[in-house]
């Protein structure tokens, strides 16, 4: 039996990023499999991980439109990042192979019965419609799991977009009402928001809480695990 099993939703940009060189980070990747390798020796814990399509979701989608030349349906275009993000989940799995669940999940309607005492489980994309947020939410909710851990490309929710407004503020908490506020309630592939409104609306529903802070830091990542003060931002709750 595990101490603990926590859900990980790991942006693609942070396992294949597009700036500032395009490809899979390979150094990140080794400090994440000591981290993930540490904590499941030491601390009996059993990691849901969800990965995003990173680049190559965003490389075949603006390769199709471009290439067909005409208007690509949402269902086309989100396709292309599922697979990517498979392709993703499938170097994770890799990775843990040892201690890892054979097959990474792409399915999140109930519970996979063939999971055993696998301390890491690897999921990628589902379906047209949902990102892998949506996938993470799914996971938390079929085991029972509060909380789900968003690695992203940045480290906090700001109250408007700091892209755009020079003062923009972090958020150390937000609730539910006004996170919606924020990323409205309408998936389309691509969109660029800290955790999908399709999942968060799931998220919501089921009274959990979404953590999201920056994917890279695992010093950091550490305190969220541990209830640790963190650099970060709590939704919901």
């Amino acid at each position: 039996m595990f101490e603990k099993e926590f859900v990980l939703s790991l942006g693609g940009s942070v396992v294949a990023p597009s700036k500032p060189v395009k490809g899979v980070d390979v150094e990140f990747l080794r400090r994440f499999e000591r981290f993930v390798r540490r904590w499941v020796k030491e601390k009996r814990v059993r990691f849901f991980m969800v990965v995003g399509g990173g680049f190559p979701a965003r490389e075949y989608r603006d390769a199709a439109k471009e290439a067909a030349g005409v208007d690509l349906t949402d269902e086309d275009l989100d396709w292309l990042g599922i697979h990517a993000s498979r392709l993703n989940a499938h170097l994770l799995r890799t990775i843990f192979r040892d201690v890892a669940y054979k097959r990474i999940l792409t399915s999140y309607e109930r519970r996979d019965e063939r999971i055993g005492e696998e301390p890491i489980v690897v999921g990628g994309g589902w379906k047209p419609g949902w990102s892998t947020d949506y996938c993470a939410a799914s996971l938390a909710r079929l085991y029972g799991i509060k909380r789900v851990v968003n690695l992203s490309n940045i480290a906090q929710v700001y109250d408007k977009d700091p892209a755009k407004f020079e003062d923009a503020k972090p958020l150390e908490r937000v609730s539910w009402e006004a996170f919606f506020k924020l990323v409205g309630d309408k998936w389309v592939p691509g969109l660029n928001v800290p955790f999908d409104p399709i999942a968060s609306r799931l998220a919501a529903e089921e009274g959990m809480e979404v953590v999201v802070c920056a994917g890279k830091d695992l010093e950091n990542l550490e305190k969220v695990l541990l209830g640790e003060r963190f650099v970060g931002t709590v939704i919901g709750g």
